[in-house]
Formats: structure tokens, sequence, C-alpha cells
């Protein structure tokens, strides 16, 4: 899909009124409702096999007017005093952004859902706040990783960073606003050292209060305290794979040690997220130097090998499960370098996940766009590039039976994303000043 570097503000202008504003809920949840039953349907019809007549067409073509313009809607009811339509537009935008792609549409009115979503951001309530930081991260995602999402986020880092270190706003709304520094900074932002940088040390501030003191003990959390940390320690994970050789080492020797302690946090899902940032950090480690150990790896082995076998009666049945399934593989990595690989099949295409660094991306994508991330890899150019997908796929009835072995799919995939991060890393290298 080709873009263009600069887009225009389109029409749909905050101050512009509309036969939407003030109306009853019902209808919020009916415009919701139109849209998404015109996504579930068109998803799949456009994607991957084009057939049928010039009629269709142009129902096609109608469909796809008429749901823009609910679109449209939903924005201007971004503006609407009542916070109750303000956060039926979100839900509808957030949906909408998440199961279909919307480039062309969205970079003529990047500006005027960028202003709408700094308003709830400033002024709405914690469940507004939350739910916009959420839609500015799948703008993002949407608007890929050119000149346009740069300018996003760089207009609403400022509000998200206000939100996320203040101690009085909603648990909810600071969790929301570190994925959506992680997830805009990560694709949008990535190429500028210094906005690295920043975003890292912010997140690192939010995280390290769960850190062990100098006595090695660790703080009582506060109730609700280690869902913000664990969110802003995956999005800080996910940058590190950004990060150049000469400043990943500084931050291994920072975060390793005491990583390891968090790892007897009280809080299941913090320690779930620990172990499995230690294993990107483990891994990135012998990306630089396959030499690299872990300082008195023997201890952490041993603790991994208790929360693999965890069977604690205290702790919810689900909960231990799915503990001891993530340290078993945290384990036989930091053992033996041994990875389960997952395929993510979409389409007539395959992803496979081998490695940490590619688990932390993709889970990343998951949580924000949730069952629409099969769609964006078929069809949004910034997940295809970062997986090393190509071009998005058109194929007819003749050129789907054609289809490469599972095995050289895998090959060229897992060549596409080494050679993908190594380019990135080398750019960064360059900049190793400014890091």
């Amino acid at each position: 899909m080709p873009r263009s570097k600069k887009g225009k503000r389109g029409s749909s202008k905050p101050g512009a009124k509309n036969g939407m504003k003030g109306e009853s809920a019902a209808s919020d949840d009916e415009l919701t409702s139109d849209i998404l039953s015109h996504y579930s349907s068109a998803s799949e019809t456009a994607s991957v096999l084009e057939e049928g007549t010039g009629g269709e067409q142009v129902d096609e073509q109608t469909a796809q007017e008429e749901t823009e313009d609910k679109l449209k809607q939903c924005i201007d009811n971004l503006l609407d005093k009542s916070a109750k339509t303000r956060l039926a537009a979100l839900e509808s935008l957030r949906l909408a952004f998440s199961s279909r792609v919307l480039y062309d549409f969205l970079t003529e009115r990047r500006l005027t859902v960028s202003d709408c979503l700094e308003r709830s951001l400033k002024k709405g309530s914690g469940e507004e706040q939350a739910a916009a930081a959420t839609v500015f991260a799948l703008l993002c995602i949407q608007l890929g990783g050119g000149d346009e999402a740069e300018e996003g986020f760089k207009m609403l880092r400022p509000i998200l960073t206000a939100i996320l270190i203040d101690s009085s706003a909603s648990i909810a709304a600071r969790q929301s606003c570190a994925r959506a520094l992680g997830m805009c900074c990560y694709v949008s932002a990535a190429e500028d050292g210094e906005d690295l940088i920043k975003s890292l040390a912010l997140l690192e501030s939010v995280f390290m209060s769960s850190y062990p003191n100098r006595e090695g003990t660790l703080p009582t959390p506060k109730p609700g305290s280690s869902g913000l940390h664990s969110a802003a320690l995956q999005a800080w994970s996910l940058l590190v794979t950004l990060c150049p050789a000469s400043r990943l080492t500084v931050l291994l020797d920072l975060h390793l040690p005491k990583l390891q302690v968090c790892l007897q946090s009280s809080d299941v899902n913090y320690r779930i997220a620990v172990g499995e940032t230690i294993a990107l950090l483990v891994e990135l480690g012998r990306e630089i130097d396959e030499d690299f150990e872990v300082d008195d790896s023997e201890s952490l082995c041993e603790c991994l090998k208790s929360l693999a076998t965890d069977g604690n009666k205290h702790r919810a049945k689900n909960d231990r499960r799915k503990q001891r399934s993530i340290f078993r593989e945290v384990l036989h990595y930091i053992e033996n370098e041994d990875f389960t690989e997952e395929r993510i099949r979409f389409g007539v295409e395959n992803v496979y996940i081998d490695s940490w660094m590619r688990r932390r991306s993709y889970d990343a994508f998951k949580e924000i766009l949730e069952s629409g991330v099969r769609h964006h890899l078929q069809f949004n150019p910034l997940l295809r590039d970062i997986y090393g997908l190509g071009a998005p796929l058109i194929l007819d009835a003749a050129v789907k039976g054609n289809k490469i072995s599972r095995f050289e799919k895998h090959l060229f995939n897992s060549a596409a994303f080494k050679a993908r991060t190594k380019q990135r890393s080398k750019a960064r290298d360059k900049r190793a000043d400014v890091m």
C-alpha cells in the first residue's frame, strides 16, 4: 500500500456538529453494532480472495462509504458533553480500528482524532482516559511507522506521561498509558534515539518502585500497583528490543539482578511478566555475546524450578497452571536455549514465534488489537514489515493452491525478522553518543 509522507486535515473538524450529538445510549449502541456488523462481514470478503461481479463491488464500495460516515460521527461524538456518549464513541473506534486497516481514512483525519483524544485524556474520567489511550495506540498502529504516527506521538506523549506518573490518577488509566507509550514509541518514534531513551527511562521509573531495597527486601505492593508495574515492565521490554548493543549492556547489568529478586513477588501476573522479561534480556545478551551468562545463574535456575513446579494450594488453580507453564519455558531457555515455537495462522500465511523477542512484540500487538491481530497481520504494512511478510497478498483461485512449504515459510520469516532487527540495531549503533 503506497503511503504519502504528508496528509491533510480532514473534513471532520473538532467543532463540527451533527445529528449524533446528545442522542440516547441506544443510538450509540446501534452505531457500534452497525460498524461491527459491516467489519465482521467485510473483513473476510475483501481479504485474500477477491471474486464476484461488478455489482457486488459497487455494493461493497457503498457499504464502505456508509461505514466511514458512521466513523466520522463517532469522531464528532468524542466532543459530546455527555461522558456516556464519548465512551460509546471511543469503544466504537476501538472496535473499528482493531478490526480493519483504515490508513487512508485516518491519514486525512489524524489531527482531528488526535485533538479529540487529547481532550479526553486531559478532561475525562479515569475510564475515559484509559479508553482514549488505547484508541491512540491503535491509531499509531494504523498510521504505521511514518511521519504521521511520529507526529501524533510527539503531540500526545506529554499528556500520556503526565497521567502515567500521576499517583492520584486511576490505575486503569495509568496502565493504559504505559501500554500506549510503549507501543507508540515502538512503531512511530523508534528511529529517534532520544525519544526511545526518554520512554525507557519513564517506564523504568514506574516499575522500579517494585525493586528490592538495599537489604534485598521487596516492598509491600499497594492495591493495583502490581498491574501497573506489569504494564510498565512489558512496555519497557518491548522497547528494549530496539536498543543498540552499547545500551543493552548497561541495561542488562542494571536490571537482571533486581528482576531475579522480583520473582518472589506476591502477584502471579507480575511474577510471570518478570520471568518473561528475564528470558528476553538473556536472549538479547546472548545476541551480543554468545558466551553471555547470568550472574548467579544457579540460584536463578533454582528459583525458576520452584516456580515451574509450584503447587501452593493458596493460589488459584488457573494461576498455578499458567505460572508453571511459563516458568518451564523460561527455565528451559535459560538452561538449554530451548524455545517452544508457536505458529500463528492467518489466511494462507503463517508467522512463527520462535524467540522471546518475537513473542514480546506479538503479545504487545495482540493485547491492543485483540482478535483483530490476524487481520492486521494480513493487511497492515507495519506488522507485515515487522514480521518480514512482504506486501499484503492478493491471491486468486489459481495462485491460492500454489503455496510454499511450511519449512520454506519458516526459514523466510525467521531470516527476514532477524535481518530487519540487525539492520535497525546497526542504525542505532551509529547514534551511540545519543544513547
